[in-house]
């Protein structure tokens, strides 16, 4: 009964929001059955479409996996979009600086940026740590600035996100960029630090799907994640200090420590971003090239009603809106690709208002 009442509410949140966004469309002069059939069709409409759908979750997965964590401690992570983005950098260093020379194109010549080549059975897990520890301390940083000096996590969490952004893009500019390039973007990273796509072991899938193997990562950290909230004695402190953490100090667990501990995690799923779009995807890093994933993450989470089972399926079901508002944007006269914004937005304020019905009824039973 608790399952299904957990499942219920989101999905009232999503009807209606179709509801609105549909009459939205007919005010615009437009047909909203139309519209809805381009964004469902062309997220399921082929193995293709599936897989890009997919890969637009996967980053989602990891930001609302992210932000579920921190506000299973009573606390409001607003700064995944900076910790993906130290992340991806810490990934896309670890792959430039060890992964042996590359062929600069532009150049026409050999370029040397290494230190030292390594096999890719060693590279690959280097550059997957040194995006988790990067998110981590990331992550950690307005995490022991609450339990330190109380200072609020939303505020750090938004500054540390220009900090992320601005950092990054000074060092790719001014110490990682191929001479030349009119992208700002690092040089490649080495061959041993790609990761192989699906399509590579699904062979029915299309070669130009690049859906990779961060996916089936994405699904491992669900997975794990509900295993150390839900089953370790880690977890219930870190949910018990949510809960009430007045009570969960008078029994004896420490809010201040659970709070880094919170932070951390938090920041080391939100940097695993990274590993998909660096060593899975372009295989280089590029300024800009999250499409505000961090903040997505709080909206799957929302959805997901902080449940690792409920961030998958919000994210999967954002992933169907990303890639289908590409489709509403080019085929429709009146309707934009904004017609996903618009929905995830109502569904952010509906499922808002569904927690604060269910919040104040809990409270006059309780009275």
């Amino acid at each position: 009964m608790n399952i299904a009442r957990e499942i219920f509410w989101p999905l009232v949140a999503v009807l209606a929001a179709f509801v609105v966004g549909g009459l939205i469309i007919l005010l615009l002069g437009d047909n909203p059955i139309n519209a809805y059939y381009l964004l469902l069709s062309n997220s399921f409409g082929s193995l293709r479409d599936i897989g890009w759908t997919l890969h637009y979750a996967t980053p989602l997965i990891f930001t609302g996996l992210a932000v579920m964590v921190a506000f299973r401690c009573g606390l409001l992570n607003i700064g995944a979009e900076g910790q993906l983005y130290v992340g991806a950098f810490a990934a896309a260093w670890v792959g430039i600086m060890f992964g042996g020379p590359f062929f600069n194109s532009i150049a026409q010549q050999e370029e040397n940026w290494s230190w030292v080549s390594l096999p890719a059975f060693l590279l690959v897990p280097f550059c997957i740590i040194a995006a988790i520890a990067a998110g981590a301390v990331w992550g950690a940083i307005p995490g022991i600035l609450k339990a330190k000096f109380g200072s609020h996590e939303v505020i750090n969490t938004i500054m540390l996100n220009f900090v992320a952004s601005a950092m990054v893009a000074y060092l790719v500019q001014y110490h990682y960029k191929l001479p030349g390039d009119a992208i700002q973007r690092t040089a490649p990273i080495g061959d041993a630090a790609h990761i192989p796509k699906i399509n590579e072991y699904l062979t029915f899938l299309p070669h130009d799907v690049p859906l990779n193997v961060a996916f089936l990562l994405a699904l491992l950290m669900c997975a794990l994640v509900y295993v150390f909230l839900w089953k370790t004695k880690w977890g219930y402190e870190l949910r018990a200090v949510g809960e009430n953490p007045s009570a969960a100090e008078y029994g004896g667990i420490s809010p201040g420590k659970q709070t880094i501990i919170a932070m951390t995690i938090s920041g080391a799923l939100a940097g695993m971003v990274g590993i998909g779009e660096v060593l899975g995807k372009e295989h280089y890093l590029e300024t800009g090239f999250s499409a505000e994933w961090g903040f997505l993450g709080i909206a799957v989470a929302l959805l997901g009603r902080n449940h690792p089972l409920g961030v998958l399926i919000a994210a999967l079901f954002f992933g169907v809106l990303l890639r289908g508002q590409i489709f509403v944007d080019a085929f429709t006269p009146r309707v934009s690709k904004d017609l996903g914004w618009v929905l995830q937005a109502i569904i952010i304020l509906f499922v808002a208002c569904f927690q604060i019905y269910t919040r104040s009824k809990g409270a006059k039973v309780r009275a």
